[in-house]
C-alpha cells in the first residue's frame, strides 16, 4: 500500500512537471506570441524614468499645473520673490525628482522648474541658462554611453518640455518666439495657455488659432503627435484626433478640493461659480495629461532618436575637426582592404593545397622510377 501511495505522489509530480511544459496551443505553436508579456514584466519590474521640465514667466500656474497632473506636492517649501527682487533676477534650474508609484508600476520622475524665467527686466539672454542644463544632461548621457559600465544609466535628458504661455497678451511674445526657435532641435514643445479660466470660450479658440499661425509663421518645431495606426481602435484614433485638434493646450490648475454638485472636484470657486480642473468642457487639463501619458514612450523615443542623436552627431563632428561626412567613406576602406586581404589568403591556401596534391601524387611515381 505505502508503495502504492508513493507510486501516486510521484506520478501526480511528474504530470505537474510534464504540465508546466505542455503545449497548450494548437499544433505549431512555438510561444513566442508570449515575448511581449516578458518585455512588459520586466519593464514593470525595472520602472520607468521620465524627465519634463516646465518653462514660462513667473505667477503663470506652472507649479500649480504640475502637482495637479501628477497628485504630489513637488515644491512645499517655495518662496515667492518679491517684485524688487525680480529686477535683476537671473534664471535658475531647479531640478525635483519623486518616486510615483501606481498599481505596481514606478515612474521616476523628475521636473525640471526654471523660476526666473522673464522676471527680470533684461530678459535678452534669460534662456541661456536653459540651453546650458539641456546640453549638459545630453552630454553626460553621452559620456555614461561610452564608458565601461553602461548597465546603470540615469536617463536625464529632458523628454518633454511644457512651454506655458500667457493668456493676457494677443499671442506670442518676442521672448517666446526667441526660446523655442533656440530650444526646438534640442526638446519635444509642448504650448500650454496658462489660466485659461481668465479667458471666455471664443478668446480661447482665437488666441489658440493665433499662437498656431505665429508657431508657424517664426518655422518653430513644436511636438507633433504620431498619427494613429490603422490597426488601433476607433476610440484611439477618435482620442488622437482630438488630442491633436486641441493643441496648444488651455488649462487651468488646482490643489483645493471644492464640493460641488453634491461631489468634491478639484478647481477654482468663484462668486458666478466653480472651474473644475477636469471637467473636459472647461479646459484642456485632461487632454493635456492623456497626451503626456499615453505618448510618453512616443516623447522618449524622440529624444533618443532625433534630438540626441543629433546633439551626438554635432559633437562627434566637433571632436572629428568636421570629418564626420568621411565616416562612411573609411567604413567603405576598411571593408574593402578586409575583403581583399581574405581574397589572398584564400588563393595562399588553394596555392599550398595544389603543391601538397602534386607531392602526394608525385612520390608514389618517382618511388616506382627508382
Amino acid at each position: 500500500m505505502l508503495d502504492n501511495l508513493g507510486n501516486l505522489k510521484m506520478s501526480k509530480q511528474q504530470q505537474q512537471q510534464q504540465a508546466q511544459f505542455s503545449n497548450p496551443e494548437t499544433p505549431g505553436y512555438v510561444g513566442f506570441a508570449n515575448l511581449p508579456n516578458q518585455v512588459h514584466r520586466k519593464s514593470v519590474r525595472k520602472g520607468f524614468e521620465f524627465t519634463l521640465m516646465v518653462v514660462g514667466e513667473s505667477g503663470l500656474g506652472k507649479s500649480t499645473l504640475i502637482n495637479s497632473l501628477f497628485l504630489t506636492d513637488l515644491y512645499p517649501e517655495r518662496v515667492v520673490p518679491g517684485a524688487a527682487d525680480k529686477i535683476e533676477r537671473t534664471v535658475e534650474i531647479e531640478a525635483s525628482t519623486v518616486e510615483i508609484e501606481e498599481r505596481g508600476v514606478k515612474l521616476r520622475l523628475t521636473v525640471v522648474d526654471t523660476p526666473g524665467y522673464g522676471d527680470s527686466m533684461n530678459c535678452v539672454d534669460c534662456f541661456k541658462p536653459i540651453i546650458s542644463y539641456v546640453d549638459e544632461q545630453f552630454e553626460r548621457y553621452l559620456h555614461d554611453e561610452s564608458g565601461l559600465n553602461r548597465r546603470h544609466i540615469v536617463d536625464n535628458r529632458v523628454h518633454c518640455c511644457f512651454y506655458f504661455i500667457s493668456p493676457f497678451g494677443h499671442g506670442l511674445k518676442p521672448l517666446d518666439v526667441e526660446f523655442m526657435k533656440a530650444l526646438h532641435s534640442r526638446v519635444n514643445i509642448v504650448p500650454v495657455i496658462a489660466k485659461a479660466d481668465t479667458l471666455t470660450l471664443k478668446e480661447r479658440e482665437r488666441l489658440k488659432r493665433r499662437v498656431l499661425d505665429e508657431i508657424e509663421e517664426h518655422g518653430i518645431k513644436i511636438y507633433q503627435l504620431p498619427d494613429a495606426e490603422s490597426d488601433e481602435d476607433e476610440d484611439f484614433k477618435e482620442q488622437t484626433r482630438l488630442l491633436k485638434a486641441s493643441i496648444p493646450f488651455s488649462v487651468v490648475g488646482s490643489n483645493q478640493l471644492i464640493e460641488a454638485k453634491g461631489k468634491k472636484v478639484r478647481g477654482r470657486l468663484y462668486p458666478w461659480g466653480v472651474v473644475e480642473v477636469e471637467s473636459p468642457e472647461h479646459n484642456d487639463f485632461l487632454k493635456l495629461r492623456t497626451m503626456l501619458i499615453t505618448h510618453m514612450q512616443d516623447l522618449q523615443e524622440v529624444t533618443q532618436d532625433l534630438h540626441y542623436e543629433n546633439f551626438r552627431s554635432d559633437r562627434l563632428k566637433r571632436a572629428c575637426g568636421g570629418k564626420v561626412e568621411n565616416v562612411e567613406v573609411t567604413k567603405d576602406q576598411i571593408l574593402q582592404e578586409k575583403e581583399a586581404e581574405l581574397r589572398r589568403m584564400q588563393e595562399m591556401i588553394a596555392r599550398m593545397q595544389a603543391q601538397m596534391q602534386i607531392q602526394s601524387h608525385g612520390g608514389p611515381g618517382d618511388s616506382q622510377h627508382l
